[in-house]
């Protein structure tokens, strides 16, 4: 265990989403090979996911009701107090990385970012694509989670980083898995099709539902909609307007989603766009056929450009629904594209990609 150098993770906003995910497995990680480590955030909801770590932010429950925005803000102060005077510290941000990368490298700190995604609107602001560009060349290093995000990276801000997939826990997901539910599908006959989430625009649940309503009279079928978010109310009133709700079962947020997602035939992503999504990776280690948007990083990456699951256009339910019915008829293809995903699952290997971490983090 390294005992004199101090690490801050800066990471203002916890949400239990994907992202988050890595964000309790990496800390944890560096946990046991680092002797000082702390995190800087205004969330305090997931305390009791990390292990041996400092909270470095306010003590109340208080500022969970607000946005990312303000939280930042507040984590911004905890910062700047946490590293004003510190020597052997290297700043490792998860999130908000241009405004910490800023901080750092005003009080002379060493900092390392990771990103998960890529702004996709330059077109629009071509002000943030110079700020961001100038400010990432700062980092000491910058993580990246997919491949594309890394070209993109080199290609936009002229800058090479260190590409690391998501480190992906198979054992514990398939353990998991195997816990106890309430019988959520009623027809042992039916096709059993989930979709897990954040309920909000960019996941686009609207056209799944769209596909849904075409599958209506064509195949008998029963969905899940898992997951919490502003869009609840929107999901429901389309649901009950083009009465699927014989068909469509919304159920909250789950810690756990292992057991919902092995007991569906096929997991949806509907999103509009995404850095490397989690979930895909999940349901290939529990052996569930992913349907998914070919948006722009992440899918095509993990589903190996449609050989180990499918893909189709963003915001299309026609291209969706015929995915959904052909591959229903298509049960030995289905199963094929699901080998060809579980085979290659080790590029997300958990411990070898931790590692990486530490190493990059070390060095």
């Amino acid at each position: 265990m390294m005992k004199s150098l101090e690490i801050i993770i800066f990471f203002p906003s916890i949400e239990g989403g994907g992202a988050d995910k890595n964000l309790f497995m990496i800390s944890n990680f560096l946990s046991k090979k680092f002797s000082k480590i702390s995190i800087v955030t205004s969330s305090n909801k997931y305390r009791n996911k990390f292990n041996n770590i400092n909270f470095i932010g306010p003590a109340s429950m208080f500022w969970e009701k607000f946005g990312r925005k303000l939280k930042t803000l507040i984590s911004v102060i905890y910062l700047i107090k946490a590293i004003l005077f510190k020597k052997d510290i290297i700043v490792f941000s998860l999130q908000s990385n241009i405004i910490s990368i800023i901080i750092c490298k005003l009080l002379f700190k060493k900092i390392i970012t990771r990103s998960n995604s890529f702004p996709n609107d330059w077109t629009k602001n071509p002000l943030k694509k110079l700020i961001f560009k100038k400010v990432y060349q700062l980092a000491d290093k910058t993580i990246v989670n997919s491949l594309a995000i890394k070209k993109k990276f080199n290609f936009f801000y002229k800058i090479n980083p260190i590409h690391i997939y998501n480190p992906v826990d198979k054992s514990r997901i398939i353990s998991l898995s195997k816990k106890t539910i309430k019988n959520i599908y009623k027809n042992k006959k039916s096709l059993k099709i989930i979709i897990v989430g954040r309920l909000s625009k960019e996941k686009d649940h609207i056209t799944f539902l769209k596909s849904l309503k075409i599958l209506n009279n064509k195949i008998k079928f029963e969905a899940l909609i898992l997951g919490s978010g502003i869009y609840k109310e929107k999901i429901k009133r389309f649901i009950l307007q083009n009465k699927l709700q014989n068909n469509v079962k919304l159920i909250k947020f789950k810690s756990n989603p292992y057991p919902y997602i092995y007991r569906s035939d096929i997991l949806i992503l509907s999103s509009l766009h995404e850095g490397l999504p989690n979930v895909l990776i999940e349901a290939a280690v529990l052996k569930t056929l992913c349907i998914s948007t070919n948006c722009e990083t992440g899918p095509k990456e993990i589903l190996l450009n449609g050989k180990a699951g499918s893909l189709f256009k963003i915001q299309d339910e026609k291209d969706l629904s015929k995915k959904i019915v052909y591959f229903y008829k298509n049960k030995d293809l289905s199963k094929k594209l699901v080998n060809t995903a579980y085979k290659n699952i080790n590029r997300f290997d958990f411990n070898q990609n931790l590692n990486q971490y530490f190493k990059t983090i070390k060095s």
